[in-house]
């Protein structure tokens, strides 16, 4: 059974993540890489290691030090559109932490990973101090995805369920701070 460190990621670590980051979006998403959805896989360094108030963390196989899983976390809360105005207004970027890209290779799945890097996200958010709120959106069809988000949070829209205006087809999760 392999180990694992999980850290907060380095300059050194953005190629494995990317790469984490995209095989997800492609096999797992099915959409492929997206600009305005993904800008952020592409450049992590400007999105999660230069603002202070955002992270992104990644667990290493210790067998070969490759990164099988990542995680992130920043101040920026959910944008209407695409996303209904009220979650938009509830969850506020500067007062909100978004959980993200909290993706685990198929090979490394069923091991914890993922529950042991929202963890340390969490962690991160209470040391911040400033977030007020951790919020997160899940896309259904996403192997343990629902299961995982079910355990630590509640659903506070559940965009299959027919939303005002349309919807995503997304499922919205709000985790406790404490």
């Amino acid at each position: 059974m392999p180990t694992y460190r999980i850290r907060a990621a380095t300059t050194d670590d953005i190629d494995g993540a990317r790469a984490v980051m995209l095989d997800t979006v492609y096999r797992d998403f099915g959409t492929g890489y997206v600009p305005r959805w993904h800008g952020d896989i592409i450049d992590p360094e400007c999105f999660y290691l230069a603002p202070p108030r955002h992270t992104l963390l990644v667990a290493i196989d210790e067998r070969d030090g490759a990164v099988a899983a990542t995680a992130a976390l920043d101040a920026r809360g959910p944008a209407h559109p695409p996303n209904p105005r009220w979650l938009a207004e509830r969850y506020p970027s500067g007062e909100t932490a978004q959980l993200r890209r909290v993706y685990v290779r198929t090979e490394h799945r069923r091991r914890g990973l993922a529950r042991r890097l929202v963890a340390e996200l969490l962690e991160f958010a209470q040391a911040d101090g400033g977030y007020r709120s951790v919020y997160l959106h899940a896309y259904p069809d996403s192997p343990g995805a629902m299961d995982l988000w079910r355990s630590l949070g509640k659903v506070v829209c559940d965009e299959r369920d027919g939303v005002l205006g349309g919807g995503t087809g997304i499922v919205h999760f709000e985790i406790p701070t404490a």
